[in-house]
């Protein structure tokens, strides 16, 4: 038997194992009801000690209270911690907040010397301001506190307006009383005018906005700014850094202050443009209609590249105006050149039109209109007559601002808004009045608008045409056509169709031989719903039908591979077809048109082998102001082929540094001429104006040799194509680059939208066009093309155009390139200008070579 030598021992014993078992004849026993077992041996008996009984009975319960009361002090220790770490690291956590802002001072007058930031009177004035700002700041309890700095920037006329950044140093939870404090204009004015006891300076306005915190820094750092100001009657350039003989530096800020005489605006245009691609994060330049760079005052932000058509002409509402660029540590881009000058400020822009029919524009139309613009036109036409207002251009865009609400720019006629991009569209009266409002808010600005007014008949106000809904009016040979010309649809309503046309249960009447041709025309599918395959089945491009489960299987069920080419799967192994993709190493796909789509799909990589192509340099393409002018740079693998003392004779596309593809048929003999020979052409590549063939962007080259297919059909146009080389390899730019050429198996399908380009006739037996002209036109179902020209289409060719009429390739154009935008819009080159019966006649396509089957006789010839 072991004895404990106190009651202190055994209380420890007792919690530290507070269930051990012993055997003793002790009197402390505690029995349970088990029975013996039949050695004798008791089962389950607990030996506890037998002092203070009392105690040991109610230690259970004090335990769990000791642990309950442990953990409640723990809970809120804990939440007094986070409080404390939350009120002291988060809620009075110092935030930095930053203020763009000017104010405009009334008693003193704008002298030249505070242009310049090194003068003495600059300094002067800027410790002046600073002093009036501070106590603006001090008498505001939700401002003084938390001011650090504040730096003037810039001074402008009006009499004197001065532009200046604060940075505050704030609580977290102090910060949205310090924006509220900032945004009260009257508050801070009223601080000055009667919390000031002797104010230097009288401010009457004063505007601040949140800032971006990096601009303390960029004005820290004045290595990239800088001052112009324009003389009367002189344009003042200006560029990026090292432009362009050396990309503009990365993570830079650099800013251009522009000025212009009192009492005059300025104009700021972009002449090149060429920056990173946007992105998020990417570099960028804005331009501001203030000396300040805040965002209520933003014209515009740029980046990317525009070719040097586009419209990038802005103009300020005052004398002064600002462009910043802001770069990231990526990129090596040239940036861009810029030109400005001043214009007499407009004392109005309200008019009162009169007569039977006149045009009237935003101010400065086509560029950029100001900001802050309010202009009339009260407009009257004879009082026997009404007038309409017709807008031709109607560019007047927001971003961010829904087309429902033209809550910022706008034009506005008998109480209805107008803003957004809108095509054509027509406003009527139902009098001899009517007043026409426009208005620019001062932030982001847009082309504007160009308008003309007429009078009309109410009787007749379209006479000899149909008259849209709109008020619109179009050629009566429109109406009914298939073709929707109204912009409101209103010439296909209510309409009777011919024997020629097909019903569509919509009830528009569409042309017969578009059924079934894979293009939804009738806007409900209703004229491909009856070709519809039974249900759980899978239409093939040739029509046939086969069982869903066929679809994508890596078996060619519809015989023409189109059960297997769109597939998510590609399947490497596939047997090799006319319409399967070879891959270098032999083996095919079974994907359709897989080259150059930015997708490894031959575990080669052959696929996307010689991409460098069909890429245009210029990340924007322009909206169309009327015509269809192409823009420069737009098509850079264009090519003008001359023949001496004739001029353009016909087009070509680029497809590497030395080679071109175009139609056989303009080489050959000809009145005694003999267009074989080589010495007679000329090519003129990066060309958008004929007229202005020594542009330092065109690229002159003679011919060394042309290759006609031998099996070219001067009867029937059958193999069509010719491959010229150059006599020495031009040099790629902005302007000049190869167009890719499609694999042989590459599949351009009916309805595919396609685009035409060239000098040519813009009407059957009318002139050339002077600038490069551009067309977008579908392709046709070859089965309906051969019915429309009485089977005269061979594999050889394909059939492209708009079957109403009024657009096509014509004279001039051939040899040209008919192109299509491919995967990560890449375009490769479908088809060369070929023939046609006539230009632009209805139900009359164009016919052009189909590149791809003559992509092998194409390498043969060029390697390529």
């Amino acid at each position: 038997m072991n004895y404990w030598p106190s009651e202190e021992r055994k209380m420890n014993d007792y919690q530290l194992s507070p269930g051990r078992k012993l055997k003793t004849s002790d009197s402390g026993l505690k029995y349970n009801n088990r029975k013996e077992d039949m050695n004798g041996q008791e089962e389950g008996v607990e030996f506890l000690p037998t002092m203070n009984a009392k105690k040991v009975e109610k230690r259970g319960p004090k335990r769990w209270v000791v642990v309950t009361a442990v953990l409640i002090v723990f809970l809120l220790v804990s939440l007094l911690v986070g409080l404390l770490v939350w009120h002291f690291k988060y809620r009075r956590a110092p935030v930095q907040k930053v203020y763009n802002g000017h104010l405009v001072i009334l008693n003193l007058n704008f002298i030249d010397a505070y242009e310049n930031s090194s003068t003495t009177e600059f300094a002067l004035l800027s410790k002046k301001v600073k002093q009036t700002i501070k106590e603006m700041y001090k008498n505001n309890q939700d401002i003084g506190p938390y001011h650090k700095e504040t730096v003037i920037t810039a001074f402008s006329e009006g009499s004197v307006i001065a532009y200046y950044w604060s940075e505050f140093i704030v609580p977290a939870y102090r910060a949205k009383a310090l924006d509220k404090a900032m945004a009260d204009e009257q508050s801070l004015i009223q601080t000055v005018k009667y919390k000031s006891r002797n104010p230097v300076l009288q401010v009457n306005s004063i505007v601040a906005f949140p800032a971006d915190p990096s601009i303390i820094q960029s004005s820290r750092g004045n290595s990239c700014s800088f001052a112009l100001h324009a003389e009367e009657g002189e344009i003042t350039s200006f560029t990026t850094p090292g432009f362009p003989n050396s990309p503009y530096p990365n993570n830079a800020h650099c800013t251009w202050v522009l000025r212009a005489d009192v009492d005059s605006i300025i104009s700021l245009t972009f002449k090149t443009f060429d920056v990173e691609l946007c992105s998020e994060g990417s570099d960028i330049i804005r331009v501001y209609n203030s000396l300040s760079p805040v965002e209520p005052h933003e014209l515009v932000n740029l980046c990317g590249s525009y070719p040097p058509s586009y419209n990038l002409t802005f103009l300020s509402s005052q004398n002064v105006m600002l462009v910043t660029l802001i770069t990231n540590a990526e990129g090596r881009n040239p940036g861009f050149k810029a030109e400005f000058f001043q214009l007499p400020k407009p004392k109005t822009c309200s008019k009162t039109l009169k007569g039977e029919s006149g045009t009237f524009t935003t101010p400065f139309y086509p560029a950029h209109y100001p900001p802050d613009m309010d202009c009339v036109w009260n407009i009257e036409v004879p009082s026997t007559k009404n007038v309409k207002v017709h807008f031709n251009v109607f560019y007047i865009l927001e971003p961010g601002i829904p087309v429902s609400s033209c809550t910022k720019d706008y034009v506005e006629i008998s109480n209805t808004k107008y803003c957004g991009e809108r095509s054509q569209f027509v406003v009527a009266s139902n009098t001899s009045k009517i007043t026409v409002r426009f208005h620019s808010d001062q932030s982001h600005t847009d082309t504007g608008f160009l308008a003309k007014f007429l009078s009309y008949d109410s009787s007749d106000p379209c006479p000899g045409k149909f008259t849209c809904n709109t008020g619109r009016c179009i050629d009566k040979v429109m109406r009914c056509d298939g073709w929707v010309d109204c912009t409101d649809a209103s010439d296909e309503r209510s309409c009777n169709c011919t024997k020629e046309q097909f019903r569509c249960n919509n009830g528009w009447c569409k042309p017969r031989f578009w059924l079934c041709d894979g293009v939804n025309d009738c806007g409900d599918n209703s004229d491909e719903l009856q070709c519809k395959c039974p249900d759980k089945h899978f239409k093939c491009s040739n029509g046939k039908c086969i069982p869903e489960t066929q679809k994508c299987d890596s078996k060619d069920d519809c015989g023409d591979g189109s059960d297997e080419g769109t597939c998510s799967k590609v399947v490497k192994s596939v047997s090799c077809k006319d319409y399967t993709y070879k891959c270098h190493n032999s083996l095919c796909l079974s994907k359709t048109n897989p080259e150059c789509d930015g997708t490894k799909d031959c575990d080669d990589n052959s696929d996307e082998e010689s991409c460098d192509c069909g890429i245009r340099s210029y990340s924007k393409q322009t909206r169309i102001v009327g015509g269809q002018d192409s823009e420069e740079g737009e098509w850079p693998w264009q090519v003008s082929l001359h023949v001496k003392s004739q001029g353009h004779v016909c087009g070509a596309s680029l497809i590497s540094n030395k080679w071109l593809v175009s139609a056989a048929h303009c080489f050959q003999e000809e009145s005694q001429i003999r267009y074989s020979d080589p010495t007679l052409w000329t090519a003129f590549l990066g060309l958008h104006d004929q007229s202005d063939r020594t542009n330092k962007m065109v690229q002159e080259r003679s011919i060394k040799r042309i290759i006609t297919n031998p099996q070219f059909n001067d009867f029937t146009y059958d193999y069509d194509i010719a491959v010229l080389e150059l006599q020495s390899p031009v040099k790629f730019t902005a302007t000049v680059r190869p167009i890719c050429l499609p694999d042989a198996t590459h599949d351009f399908p009916a309805g595919k939208e396609i685009w035409v380009t060239g000098w040519g006739a813009t009407s059957e037996g009318g002139i050339g066009a002077t600038i490069l002209q551009k067309a977008a036109i579908r392709v046709i179902n070859q089965t309906m093309c051969n019915t429309l020209l009485t089977d005269q289409i061979t594999s050889r060719m394909i059939c492209v155009g708009i079957l109403t009429g009024g657009i096509d390739a014509c004279q001039g154009d051939s040899g040209g390139p008919l192109v299509s935008v491919e995967s990560n819009n890449r375009l490769f080159l479908a088809g060369v200008v070929s023939w046609g019966d006539g230009c632009a006649r209805r139900n009359k396509p164009g016919v052009y070579t189909r590149v791809s089957k003559l992509r092998d006789w194409i390498k043969q010839h060029t390697s390529l």
